[in-house]
């Protein structure tokens, strides 16, 4: 009978009709909804699959003392909306200009509720296809050749409804709270479930365990009332002013540093939690001892038979019993969903809590599953902000872009260019993209150069982990070299312990540029592109292996990369050094001379001037370019030996009437000089 049974049951299953999606999105917070937008606007076959009646449902309850710590800012001194993009980070991308996130507040800091009522917005003005209240309990995979990867993903949730897509993108984040197991755990409190009423600790006497946003959060709300705190880790703590992570402590959460420096009882201690175990006595009070203690013992034997610590040490830090204790260790990623066939494997180390992914942000063990959002960030974690929504805003953006060219065909969108804009262009886009600047070192732009450099191709924020596979990935070719354009910070300028309030520590002349700090533009020059290999051999904590040339614009206060001695003038001499050309731009009266003194026009000429392009000339323009010393006043030299003010004054008329000199003419005296 039970025989029968399951193979009724397994004829169902194979039976059971599957509703059938191209894409199938997990997860309808930032990172969801971004990616529906952008394939909803390709017009792309997708469904959002969403547990909750709602979007964003992770905000609805964290963080618990409901501020967020990611910036609002709401005047920048500029209309430029990709500049200012910069300083906001909680908007998503989309053409709605209502759907700007300092349009619901005001707050430098906002309320987390504003967040929820942005993303909401965001999916219903949008018109995005979330199905809410399908929380998807298993995922595995079905062999099919005729399918994009190989294979298709089969769905299962709540319902036993079942779904088959193609591709799937998983943006579900990091939602299960990190647990450690230790005699005594039972009696910690955690994070998700704590009172947020700070009466609620009125004299009392807490320990924290963990060290990050949500512990300080934690501390500072309760930081007035409580006897003292004392917060116990594993690792020192981290400044984000000193990492230039934004995920390490932020300033608005560091009061208890203060307290602890000032020496108003809360404390910082380091140690393995797992080394801990906390005995519960008759009072109610908690007491912090070591496992070695508790070995061969009963726990449950009461207080007065185990040894503490303060039995042989009298002055042990935490000697002092406490009434909670409280767990804020952070989250992690749901692996459980997932079937042993899809090899979703976590990461070693310390990004064990994300999905082992590839820099592209597709699974290592499966093709055509894609990580997106916050449980991508083991791409950039500690580096960058690829695990905060002013970051993956972006990866998800190039997500999209990759999975356009490898299922439809469509390229990476890019501009062609001449070769005279090359300069123009990378000044323009480092002084207002916003990905590059939230995503430095992990977006890139490429500038692919076409044959004999005469024009240039401009792809925008790709991820230069897969640097090497650009023309697989992009459908772009790169025949005759490519320059890489970066955002870093100085090599040796992040890190707990280092000190980034030093005396001249800001580099202000171009000469020194390499040796710049604070973040500035870095561009690679590369004659072929890199291969797997070099990509693999690059030197540690560099972003790109070796290239054949490196020019840094040196760091601005105002990161206003426009100064025309100290920014653009290094940056042109170096691209003309790359690409042995001139490429300066010149007024038609030097391309006219040059046609005769020299065996080559510069580009601006053979592109501008020749085809009868260029500046339309005055006396006023020609004036400043004599004095400025562009030009030559010829206008003062009279080979007939008139010298009366009426002849230079004819001179001049003559000079400005003769602007447009007949192509067919011009172009047989080139050809003569190249003779």
């Amino acid at each position: 009978l039970g025989l029968a049974l399951c193979a009724g049951n397994l004829c169902a299953l194979s039976g059971a009709a599957f509703l059938y999606h191209d894409y199938c999105v997990l997860g309808a917070g930032p990172a969801g909804l971004q990616a529906a937008y952008f394939l909803q606007r390709a017009g792309r076959d997708y469904v959002v699959f969403e547990r909750s009646h709602a979007p964003g449902s992770f905000f609805a309850l964290y963080p618990r003392h409901r501020k967020l710590i990611s910036i609002n800012k709401q005047y920048t001194g500029k209309s430029n909306s990709e500049f200012n993009l910069r300083h906001d980070w909680n908007s998503l991308l989309s053409h709605d200009r209502r759907l700007l996130f300092r349009r619901y507040s005001r707050d430098f800091f906002p309320d987390a509720d504003a967040m929820v009522r942005y993303l909401e917005d965001f999916a219903s003005l949008l018109e995005l296809r979330v199905q809410y209240n399908t929380a998807i309990i298993h995922v595995t995979l079905e062999r099919n050749g005729q399918a994009w990867n190989g294979h298709y993903f089969l769905l299962t949730d709540q319902d036993r409804k079942n779904y088959k897509c193609s591709s799937l993108l998983v943006a579900t984040g990091t939602w299960v709270p990190n647990v450690v197991n230790f005699p005594g755990s039972e009696h910690v409190e955690g994070y998700e479930t704590v009172s947020t009423n700070p009466e609620d600790f009125a004299g009392q006497t807490v320990l924290i365990l963990g060290r990050g946003n949500s512990a300080f959060e934690t501390a500072e709300n309760i930081l007035g009332v409580t006897n003292f705190i004392h917060m116990v880790s594993r690792s020192r703590v981290r400044l984000s002013w000193a990492t230039h992570y934004v995920g390490d402590l932020r300033a608005i959460n560091n009061g208890l540093l203060d307290t602890y420096q000032l020496k108003s009882l809360d404390g910082l201690l380091e140690g393995d939690l797992e080394d801990l175990a906390i005995i519960k006595d008759k009072k109610g009070k908690l007491h912090v001892t070591l496992r070695f203690y508790l070995e061969n013992r009963n726990i449950s034997a009461g207080i007065d038979s185990i040894t503490l610590p303060q039995d042989e040490l009298d002055n042990f830090a935490t000697r002092a019993p406490y009434d909670r204790v409280i767990r804020c260790l952070g989250w992690k990623f749901d692996f459980s969903i997932y079937n042993r066939s899809l090899r979703m494997m976590p990461g070693k180390g310390n990004i064990k809590k994300y999905p082992q992914i590839k820099p592209s942000y597709e699974s290592r063990g499966t093709r055509g599953l894609f990580v997106l959002g916050t449980a991508s960030h083991s791409v950039d974690f500690r580096k960058s902000a690829g695990g905060f929504i002013h970051g993956f805003r972006y990866t998800t953006r190039a997500v999209h872009r990759l999975l356009e060219n490898r299922h439809h065909g469509v390229p990476w969108p890019c501009t062609v260019y001449p070769i005279t804009q090359l300069t123009n262009s990378i000044i323009k886009r480092v002084n207002e993209a916003s990905g590059l600047y939230q995503m430095f070192s992990v977006l890139a732009d490429i500038i692919l150069l076409r044959e004999n450099a005469t024009a240039f191709e401009y792809l925008e924020e790709y991820p230069v982990g897969v640097l090497a596979e650009l023309e697989m990935q992009t459908g772009r070719k790169a025949p005759s070299g490519l320059f890489v354009i970066i955002m870093e910070y100085g090599r040796n300028f992040s890190g707990a312990d280092k000190d980034v309030f030093y005396y001249n520590r800001a580099v202000g002349e171009a000469q020194h540029a390499w040796q710049s700090n604070f973040l500035h533009p870095v561009i690679y020059y590369y004659k072929c592109l890199p291969t797997e290999r070099e990509m693999s051999l690059r030197p540690p904590e560099w972003p790109l292996p070796r290239p054949d040339a490196i020019h840094h614009i040196v760091e601005d206060f105002l990161t206003d990369w426009t100064a025309p001695n100290a920014h653009i003038l290094p940056l042109r001499r170096f691209l003309e050094n790359c690409l042995s050309t001139d490429l300066r731009s010149f007024f038609a009266e030097s391309c006219f001379l040059f046609a005769f003194t020299r065996q080559k026009l510069p580009p601006f000429c053979q592109q501008g001037y020749v085809r009868m392009q260029g500046l339309v000339g005055s006396e006023g323009l020609r004036r400043h370019a004599v004095q400025a010393g562009l030009l030559q006043d010829y206008t003062l030299t009279d080979f007939s030996g008139d010298t009366s003010p009426a002849s230079h004054d004819r001179s001049q008329d003559q000079l400005l009437k003769d602007q447009v000199i007949p192509l067919r003419p011009l172009q047989h005296l080139v050809n003569a000089k190249d003779e």
